[in-house]
C-alpha cells in the first residue's frame, strides 16, 4: 500500500530535519559563530529575545502592518479586478495603468510614500498596499473574464438585483481566484513590510533586522527572520490553505 509506512506529516518533518542538519554542517564548516551561528546557538538567542519580550513585541508590530496592508490591498484589488473583468472598455482604459504599477519597483513606491507622506504608519501601510493591489487586480480580472455566460443569462431572465448577482453568481465564481490572489500576495506583503520597516520604522521585524545588521549580529538577524517566517507558515497552514480548499470546493461538488 502506497504511503502505508509513512505517517502523516513524516515527509515534511524529515525535510525540515534535513534542512536543519545542512545548516548545522554549514556552521561547523564555517567554524565562525559570528559569521554563521548553528541552530543551537540561534535557539538560545531566540529564548533570550523571547524572555525579554522584544521578540513578541516586534512580531506583533509587523503582523499588524501585514494584516492592515493585506486587507486594504485585497479589498481594493477585488473591486478593481471585478470591474475590469466585467467591463471591457474600462479594462482597455485601465490596462496601461495596471501594467505600469505591476512593473514599478517596490522600493520606489516605498521611498516615494515616505517622502510624500512622511515616516509614519500611514505611509508604511499604503506603500505595501500599493505594491500588492495590482497583483490582486490582475488575478481577479482574469477570473472575472472567465465567468460562465449562462449564469449571466439566468440572472437577466430572473431579473436578479445586483446584490443577488454579486452574492450568488459573481462571488462564488470569483472565490478560487480571490483565494489564489490572497495566498500569492500574503508572502509578497510580509516581505515588503520588512523592507518598509527596514527603511523607515522604529519597531517590527524589519527594524530589528536592520538594527542587528548594523551591529553585524548574524545570530539575532536569523532569530527575527526565522521567527517571522515560522509565524507566516502557521498563518499559511491554518488560514490560507483551508480558505483556498473551501473556495475551490464548489467546482468539484
Amino acid at each position: 500500500m502506497k504511503g502505508a509506512f509513512w505517517p502523516r506529516g513524516a515527509v515534511p518533518a524529515a525535510s525540515l530535519a534535513l534542512l536543519v542538519l545542512i545548516w548545522a554542517l554549514g556552521a561547523a564548516v564555517a567554524g565562525d559563530p559570528q559569521l554563521l551561528p548553528g541552530p543551537l546557538a540561534v535557539a538560545r538567542l531566540t529564548m533570550i529575545e523571547a524572555a525579554t519580550g522584544d521578540l513578541a513585541r516586534h512580531l506583533l508590530a509587523t503582523l499588524a502592518r501585514v494584516a492592515a496592508a493585506f486587507t486594504l490591498a485585497l479589498s481594493i484589488g477585488l473591486g478593481l479586478g471585478l470591474a475590469l473583468g466585467r467591463r471591457p472598455r474600462l479594462d482597455a482604459f485601465a490596462d496601461p495603468w495596471l501594467v505600469v504599477l505591476l512593473n514599478l519597483p517596490a522600493l520606489v513606491v516605498i521611498v516615494l510614500c515616505y517622502i510624500w507622506i512622511g515616516l509614519n504608519e500611514v505611509a508604511a501601510i499604503l506603500a505595501v498596499a500599493i505594491n500588492k493591489i495590482p497583483m490582486v487586480t490582475a488575478i481577479v480580472r482574469e477570473g472575472a473574464r472567465a465567468f460562465d455566460p449562462a449564469l449571466d443569462d439566468m440572472a437577466q431572465i430572473y431579473r436578479l438585483s445586483w446584490r443577488a448577482r454579486l452574492r450568488h453568481i459573481a462571488l462564488p465564481q470569483l472565490a478560487p481566484h480571490a483565494a489564489a490572489a490572497a495566498r500569492s500576495g500574503l508572502s509578497l506583503v510580509w516581505k515588503i513590510v520588512l523592507v518598509v520597516e527596514f527603511l523607515g520604522r522604529s519597531n517590527g521585524v524589519g527594524f530589528m533586522i536592520h538594527l542587528h545588521f548594523q551591529q553585524f549580529d548574524v545570530g539575532r538577524v536569523l532569530v527575527y527572520a526565522l521567527a517571522f517566517v515560522g509565524v507566516m507558515l502557521v498563518v499559511e497552514k491554518l488560514l490560507m490553505q483551508p480558505w483556498e480548499r473551501r473556495a475551490r470546493r464548489w467546482r468539484t461538488a
